[in-house]
C-alpha cells in the first residue's frame, strides 16, 4: 500500500510540480509532523538541512501544497497560520495556554450544514469544530 508521503509525490507529479530537494523536505516534513506547525517552525527544522533557504521558500510550497490539496491550512485571525497535512475530515483540541493542536476524530456533523442550510439559506461547502482547553502538561503545571 502506498504511503501518505509517496500519494503526495505522485499528486505533485500529476499537477506537474517539479521535486527540489527544499520541496521535498518540506512535503517529507508535513507529512510526518503531527503538532501543525507553522512555517516558521518548519523552517527551524530544516534550516540545518538547508541554510540558505528562506521562509518565502517555505511559504511558496505550503501555498502550493494547499492548492493542490495536501495539506490545509488553519487560521486563527494572527498572523502564523498553522498546517495541518491530514486533509480527511477531523477536528482540532486546542489549549489555550500553549496552542498545542491535536487531532480529534469524530462523525462529520452534516446534519449540522443541513440545518444551517435550511435556517439560512446558505449553500455550506465545509466547517471547522474546535475545541479549547488545557493540554496534560498545562493542566498539570496549572495545579501545582
Amino acid at each position: 500500500m502506498q504511503s501518505r508521503f509517496e500519494h503526495a509525490l505522485d499528486k505533485l507529479k500529476l499537477f506537474g510540480v517539479r521535486m527540489t530537494p527544499q520541496r521535498y523536505a518540506i512535503l517529507e516534513y508535513m507529512v510526518d509532523a503531527m503538532n501543525h506547525p507553522t512555517a516558521d517552525d518548519i523552517y527551524k527544522a530544516l534550516e540545518h538541512r538547508f541554510p540558505n533557504m528562506s521562509v518565502a521558500t517555505i511559504y511558496n510550497n505550503l501555498k502550493l501544497f494547499v492548492e493542490a490539496g495536501l495539506v490545509k491550512e488553519l487560521t486563527y485571525g494572527d498572523d502564523s497560520s498553522r498546517y495541518d497535512a491530514n486533509v480527511s475530515d477531523h477536528y482540532h483540541v486546542i489549549c489555550t495556554k500553549c496552542s498545542t493542536i491535536v487531532d480529534f476524530d469524530h462523525p462529520r456533523l452534516e446534519h449540522i450544514e443541513e440545518q444551517a442550510m435550511a435556517k439560512t439559506g446558505f449553500i455550506i461547502n465545509g466547517h471547522r469544530m474546535e475545541l479549547y482547553g488545557l493540554c496534560p502538561v498545562c493542566a498539570t503545571a496549572y495545579r501545582h
